[in-house]
């Protein structure tokens, strides 16, 4: 039977996420214990424990939700279940080039703790919002984009046909929200986030991750890689390293990455992670994604059970 993996993105995050994991099986619990001696700080209190606004700081988050979806990889693999295509969100990426033995865990561990700080410097130095427009097509809210002026605003995450994040400074935004609205979108909601993540305002922290990510070991997948900024399967390792530090800067193409999927010999999807975004949204992309949750004991053992 063939699998694809999806991997979630900052959003996705609770509390609690992979609690039973660690406490039930092995290999979950192996992956957690890791990351607390790579780090070196008490990471998995963090998650299990919270606070949540601990959890959400991005400096936290990041390592988190890849800590997650690394472990229910690995108790995926102690199954017999392997990736035939792997995707992930934005910060999911990283866990999909895991998935796919591109990155070890270390490596890719330390590599999104790292680029969570750089991106929450940069969210300071150059502050920015996020917003989600809901019942506008990309082209139109590009067009309306093209008409504000008192700042840096673009199109961020295109998530399904009718929900775009928009990215950029603070007065850029909310006067495209604006705009947005005037020209016919549903809502335009502000997001309560910390930078202006996949924008240009991201642009220093894309630099200096650069040099950072040559130092790291890019093996040749075991699986291609749908990635964010080319929308299409990838499995050269110079390339999944250089598309990472393009991705900061750049629109999450998850509208295209799902189309993509769909016309793969994809099997069933596999939602590695926690919650069910990427389902939601499977679903407003294209009507071929059949995805299955995993986040839970319960759920792979009834994933083994119905493959």
């Amino acid at each position: 039977m063939k699998w694809s993996f999806l991997f979630p993105g900052q959003g996705s995050q609770v509390v609690g996420m992979g609690k039973d994991l660690y406490d039930g099986i092995p290999e979950a619990r192996q992956i957690f214990d890791s990351a607390n001696q790579i780090l070196g700080r008490d990471l998995v209190s963090v998650i299990f424990s919270g606070p949540q606004e601990e959890l959400t700081a991005t400096q936290n988050t990041q390592p988190a939700l890849f800590t997650v979806e690394a472990a229910i990889c690995s108790v995926l693999a102690s199954k017999g279940i392997f990736p035939s295509y792997c995707a992930g969100h934005s910060l999911g990426e990283y866990s999909a080039l895991f998935a796919a033995g591109v990155l070890s865990f270390e490596d890719g561990l330390k590599a999104v703790a790292y680029r969570g700080k750089l991106m929450a410097r940069a969210g300071k130095e150059n502050p920015g919002t996020m917003a989600a427009i809901i019942g506008m097509s990309r082209e139109k809210i590009s067009e309306v984009l093209q008409t504000v002026t008192v700042g840096i605003v673009v199109r961020a995450n295109e998530n399904s046909p009718d929900q775009t994040v928009i990215s950029g400074e603070v007065e850029a935004v909310k006067d495209a929200c604006e705009k947005l609205k005037a020209a016919g979108a549903k809502r335009a909601i502000l997001l309560p986030v910390s930078g202006a993540f996949h924008s240009p305002l991201m642009q220093s922290a894309a630099d200096e991750f650069s040099s950072s990510l040559s130092s790291l070991s890019f093996s040749a997948p075991r699986c291609p890689v749908i990635t964010n900024v080319s929308a299409k399967p990838e499995t050269d390792p110079s390339v999944l390293r250089e598309l990472l530090v393009k991705q900061l800067v750049s629109p999450v193409r998850w509208v295209d990455s799902m189309s993509a999927l769909a016309d793969l010999d994809f099997g069933t999807c596999i939602e590695t992670g926690p919650g069910n975004v990427l389902k939601g949204l499977a679903k407003k992309c294209t009507e071929k994604l059949n995805v299955v949750p995993s986040d839970t004991a319960t759920n792979i053992y009834s994933l083994l059970t119905n493959s």
